[in-house]
């Protein structure tokens, strides 16, 4: 990854479970250019996020056909990272916000991890949304923030449609774009530098 063309103006604030990771155009080769992640958890011991814009190869009915009809529209399978590509992890947001099912684990609000053994019966009526990913994106502890520290991400606040809306291909902009001062010039980049 090269250095970045532009710096955030201001010092990026340390993420926590529920923050979008936003790569910043310092990360211009590999898995995680113009990505999005959902930080689902973080200490002391690393983080683990899931990527919210990018679509996974086999198709959802193909993997896990029995979840295929209840996930929110598009209704595919997600990337979530190269981390346990094989494995899969379920966001869900609640319709009662005042309880939490068997099976889920509450990460910001009422969005959290539902457990893919949940029988698929119980799921329906409970849930207002859901998406599922393949594999996850992770960082031990310190990698996290070393890489913040040479500009190859920036920290945002999610909105609920960052994680469920049914357009996440222009995502990266979208979050870049709401940020305050100059943060939100770089929705605007381009790959050719003498274009920005």
């Amino acid at each position: 990854m090269s250095a970045p063309h532009r710096r955030d103006p201001s010092p990026a604030r340390p993420p926590r479970a529920g923050d979008l990771l936003i790569s910043s155009v310092a990360v211009d080769e590999g898995t995680f250019v113009g990505t999005v992640i959902l930080i689902i958890d973080h200490d002391e011991s690393g983080t683990l996020g899931v990527i919210l814009n990018r679509y996974a190869e086999p198709r959802l009915e193909s993997v896990l056909p029995a979840w295929a009809s209840l996930v929110s529209s598009p209704r595919v399978l997600f990337n979530g990272g190269p981390v346990s590509a094989n494995g899969a992890i379920c966001l869900a947001a609640l319709v009662d916000q005042e309880e939490d099912p068997p099976g889920f684990r509450r990460v910001f609000d009422g969005v959290g991890l539902l457990h893919l053994d949940t029988p698929t019966e119980i799921v329906g009526g409970a849930y207002a949304d859901l998406r599922i990913f393949a594999g996850y994106s992770g960082w031990d502890s310190g990698q996290l923030a070393s890489e913040m520290s040479l500009g190859w991400w920036w920290v945002a606040d999610t909105r609920y449609d960052d994680v469920f809306g049914d357009q996440p291909e222009d995502l990266w902009r979208r979050v870049l774009r709401r940020q305050p001062s100059e943060l939100a010039y770089f929705s605007t980049w381009v790959d050719d530098p003498e274009l920005n």
